[in-house]
């Protein structure tokens, strides 16, 4: 009976032992999420980062990254829920701000998304993807000097920016200034946004031949 009792005994410390060993943690969970938005599988990372908030409730990150997976499969609104309670958790998190203001302008709550890049920026003035993202917002809001600020400050923090000078050379020729403009968006075409040949040949090519035709009407009449 005594023999029986300590195998018995032996096995369940094994399987306490074998457990432990596989038992996942909150940040098992949370770098699993990771993996998973990198290979744009929304849904996995999502369950990953439920289970780490499951762990630890009071872990901001990962509410913050299930809202951008979320955002991933266009559910702004609750992208914006996880947003909100990763400032609560943390009121100086700046890259949430930055998010919450993205999923806000594809709801087209442009002010919304306006002050929550405004926070991003006051708590982490080296955002270089906040000042651009405000600058699409002022563009769509037809602010196009306000605009080309926030651009010029992308591309000031990074010089390689492609998407930054395709906004800022499109807000320069909303203000006639199409030669400049058109050169940003050449400089967006090196860089590697295939794109902006796309936005030349649309309105750079199309602004050249309009200001030939009106010269030669000049010189016709």
């Amino acid at each position: 009976m005594s023999l029986i009792k300590t195998i018995t005994t032996l096995i369940i410390y094994c399987i306490f032992i074998t457990t432990l060993a596989y038992a996942q943690t909150a940040e098992d969970y949370y770098n699993s999420g990771l993996d998973k938005y990198d290979q744009q599988d929304y849904k996995g990372s999502i369950a990953d980062y439920n289970k780490a908030i499951e762990l630890n409730p009071n872990l901001a990150e990962a509410y913050s990254n299930r809202g951008t997976a979320k955002a991933g499969l266009k559910d702004y609104r609750e992208a914006i829920q996880d947003y909100t309670k990763a400032i609560e958790l943390n009121p100086n998190y700046a890259d949430a701000y930055s998010n919450r203001g993205v999923a806000k302008g594809e709801l087209q709550d442009n002010k919304g998304a306006i002050q929550d890049y405004n926070k991003a920026i006051e708590l982490n003035p080296n955002i270089a993807l906040a000042y651009y993202n405000r600058g699409v917002v002022k563009g769509k809001l037809q602010d196009y000097r306000g605009a080309i600020t926030d651009f010029n400050k992308a591309i000031e923090l990074n010089p390689n920016y492609a998407d930054a000078y395709l906004g800022r050379g499109l807000a320069k020729i909303s203000l006639g200034q199409k030669d400049s403009g058109c050169l940003d968006l050449s400089k967006a075409g090196e860089l590697g946004l295939a794109e902006a040949y796309e936005a030349i040949k649309e309105v750079c090519n199309l602004l050249f031949l309009y200001d030939l035709v009106q010269n030669l009407k000049q010189q016709i009449l």
